[in-house]
């Protein structure tokens, strides 16, 4: 099923701006509201990292949130599939669930594969400027199919699976990454990198 993600916004649906602002909310939480978009292979590791920063996260009390890409094929984009269009529908809908999220005031820690850089300046272009932070998990194929935690590339190569990145459809991988990380580094190295530009970019202040 291919959504139809170009149709413009009837006349007759408004934007309502609200008396709270984000700026209001990010007071509230003592940071400011940001994407972090992790993306990279299946098997990079993009899920793994994500998670441990949001423990860390979690831990210091910075209000979090994390989408991940099975999670929303079981709900919202449950009627998407896999084609170049299902795929640019389903970024787009995660995109714009960020951009609310980001909105309330909460860090936003996504993990999807994300194979085409058109989606990913997409959703940039949604939200304010210096909100998306792309983290580019550079892991060697041959060290993700190592790895295959759900068996994915095994049914890739049977011919099985379909339009699977990396094996019949291309990841097309970030030119200029915020922060480009070598998948096959200590997740808690790489934790630490992230939490460090955190604090650079003064998202977060500890």
């Amino acid at each position: 099923m291919t959504a139809d993600a170009g149709r413009p916004v009837d006349d007759n649906v408004v934007w309502h701006t609200h008396p709270v602002t984000r700026q209001d909310r990010e007071g509230l939480h003592k940071h400011q509201g940001t994407v972090l978009w992790f993306t990279g292979l299946s098997g990079s590791g993009k899920s793994t990292l994500a998670g441990a920063l949001e423990q860390v996260l979690h831990q210091r009390g910075v209000s979090t949130y994390l989408l991940d890409g099975d999670n929303f094929r079981h709900g919202l984009c449950r009627d998407l599939g896999f084609s170049d269009d299902d795929r640019r529908e389903n970024i787009r809908r995660v995109g714009e669930v960020a951009r609310l999220m980001v909105d309330a005031g909460l860090i936003v820690l996504t993990a999807f594969i994300s194979p085409h850089r058109a989606e990913r300046q997409l959703v940039r272009d949604m939200l304010p400027a210096g909100r998306f932070i792309e983290v580019f998990v550079d892991t060697p194929l041959a060290v993700c199919e190592a790895r295959d935690p759900k068996g994915l590339y095994q049914k890739a190569r049977s011919g099985e699976l379909r339009n699977f990145t990396g094996i019949d459809t291309v990841y097309e991988a970030p030119q200029r990454p915020d922060l480009h990380l070598d998948g096959e580094q200590l997740v808690t190295n790489l934790t630490g990198r992230l939490l460090d530009l955190l604090d650079e970019r003064v998202i977060i202040n500890f």
